[in-house]
């Protein structure tokens, strides 16, 4: 029998309230949950764009995690590590972000190219500071951690990019940098061999063919490091950065430095002082960057953290669906036609770095389970709003903060972030539908300013689906660290005739990959039994991130 969705919400918000008031046991099954999967109410097609990602010359992201050198005795491609290269592949990864971040603000593209042993070596501005470092600049050891060589530039990024299948995206500086130096990047990445100074002096350094870099972010993060702009600053500087740019045939797809977190008078502040040119400025826009950090918890260590910190973090993570809904609305107001898209070009957590690699590698640590919770929560997020987000990029890919790396020397790792995009890796290109979680929240105690503990809960059960010819894919996080959800799961009156599971989960909510020991946390795959008629009751792991493949009859 097919059931309603309004007789489905009606009595799965009756069994959530009663199930508010019933008492948890430890590795209880709760009954009370459902899933409904609208499989004829599309969202939109999920860009791959979503599992996208992001490098910046900040601590040991770029020197040692990605560059390693020709002549190093780590394996690599070209100067480039191996195993990163390897492994990236295997995710198909859409777009890579590069070089910052606040890197971006102080770089000079120019320092990057050309002959290796004759680009200048600057002071990276993030070694010079003690913002949650663990020792000031004067105590850094020297490298390139500290002093930034310019080895990897544009023309080593571009192929990294080529090797891993991602599409290059490069953010230009607006702070320290004029629009002549902007045109100038552009020229060298895409005009043909030959035809100006800039693209013969690319054909010198051994790159003839254009690298048709379509994706450019107009400054970062303008409001704070990237020139601490009022958006009606820069919205003036947008316009004329993108007043005129040739584009040498390669469509360009042009990315507003948008809000922190939930700061809308940003995004309408800007949008009104384009608008005020006219309907073409807004035009020139692909995308408005979004960046929302959840940040850390107590103490600011990714493996050291109570049951409630976990929620703390978890809950914190799970406003990203807030922030996009209420940009989404004012970016509307504005644009009529929805032409642009978010894009969340940083997004995760942050957290000091572990005591595994040197004090040099800032904010480098390997992550735990609950960040790959952190993961599971904003990528469902954004494909439930596969209409309104174009990409988005965990910040970043390796040896820092969200990673989904960890190296040091001849160390390397996956951590539980990387099993999560894999464990995604089916919902890129098949079309995000409407689904409706209805289970009970998780209660939990956080600390108010006066470190006093306070009440407070988050959402339970929750994810997102997709649907690819006869195949739903549903993926979802169960935050709770100690229940068991049993739930209903109805795909809007089809029948399921097969279905697989695959879990990351652990009875420790600190489990966490090592280099001592890299397999500590990794998926597994389960059988799933299908009941009579076709019918689905799974029960979700505590503490998981799940992937269920159903097929259709």
């Amino acid at each position: 029998m097919k059931v309603g969705r309004r007789e489905f919400l009606k009595g799965s918000l009756v069994l959530s309230a009663a199930a508010l008031l019933a008492p948890k046991t430890v590795f209880s099954q709760t009954a009370e949950s459902k899933i409904e999967i609208l499989i004829n109410e599309p969202v939109g097609k999920i860009n791959k764009d979503l599992y996208s990602h992001f490098i910046e010359h900040l601590g040991a992201v770029v020197y040692d995690g990605i560059w390693v050198g020709e002549k190093s005795k780590i394996p690599n491609y070209k100067g480039i590590r191996k195993d990163l290269v390897d492994n990236l592949k295997k995710l198909n990864p859409g777009v890579i972000r590069y070089p910052g971040g606040c890197f971006a603000d102080q770089y000079d593209w120019r320092d990057g190219v050309g002959p290796r042993d004759k680009r200048p070596t600057r002071v990276n501005f993030w070694a010079d500071t003690r913002y949650k470092t663990t020792k000031a600049y004067e105590d850094l050891q020297d490298g390139p951690q500290k002093y930034e060589t310019n080895q990897f530039g544009t023309d080593e990024f571009v192929t990294f990019c080529k090797m891993v299948g991602a599409e290059p995206y490069l953010a230009a500086n607006l702070r320290t940098r004029d629009v002549r130096v902007f045109m100038e990047w552009l020229e060298y990445c895409n005009a043909p061999a030959n035809l100006t100074t800039w693209s013969t002096e690319r054909a010198k350094n051994g790159y003839a063919d254009p690298h048709k870099v379509s994706y450019w972010g107009v400054g970062n993060e303008s409001w704070g490091c990237g020139g601490d702009f009022l958006p009606e600053e820069y919205a003036e500087e947008f316009r004329k950065y993108t007043a005129w740019l040739p584009t040498y045939g390669v469509p360009l797809k042009l990315i507003g430095s948008g809000p922190n977190g939930g700061d809308v008078n940003w995004t309408r502040k800007f949008f009104e002082g384009l608008a005020v040119k006219g309907n073409r400025q807004i035009q020139k826009l692909y995308g408005w960057a979004l960046h929302y950090y959840c940040g850390s918890t107590g103490e600011q260590v990714a493996n050291q953290y109570t049951e409630n910190e976990w929620y703390d973090l978890l809950e914190r993570s799970d406003r990203m669906q807030n922030l996009i809904e209420d940009h989404w609305q004012i970016m509307g107001e504005f644009d009529r036609e929805r032409r642009v898209k978010l894009i969340v070009d940083e997004w995760g957590a942050w957290h000091k770095q572990d005591s595994d690699v040197p004090a040099g590698y800032l904010y480098a640590y390997a992550g735990t389970l609950r960040d790959a919770l952190v993961s599971g929560i904003n990528l469902d997020t954004f494909q439930r709003h596969a209409d309104k987000v174009a990409m988005a990029n965990p910040a970043q890919l390796v040896n820092t903060i969200q990673s989904l790396f960890h190296g040091y020397e001849d160390k390397f790792i996956m951590t539980p972030n990387y099993h999560v995009f894999e464990m995604y890796m089916p919902h890129a290109g098949a079309t995000a539908v409407r689904t409706e979680f209805i289970s009970p929240r998780v209660p939990f105690t956080r600390l108010d300013a006066q470190k006093k503990e306070v009440p407070a809960s988050m959402r339970g059960l929750n994810g997102s689906a997709s649907i690819n010819g006869r195949t739903v894919t549903l993926t979802a996080v169960n935050p709770d660290a100690k229940n068991t959800v049993e739930t209903a799961i109805n795909i809007g009156g089809a029948k399921i005739a097969s279905a697989a599971a695959r879990i990351l989960s652990s009875t420790d909510i600190h489990a966490r990959n090592s280099f001592d020991n890299p397999n500590g946390l990794v998926p597994r795959n389960e059988p799933v039994t299908i009941g009579a008629g076709g019918q689905l009751v799974y029960k979700f792991a505590p503490a998981s991130v799940t992937r269920l493949t159903l097929t259709l009859a």
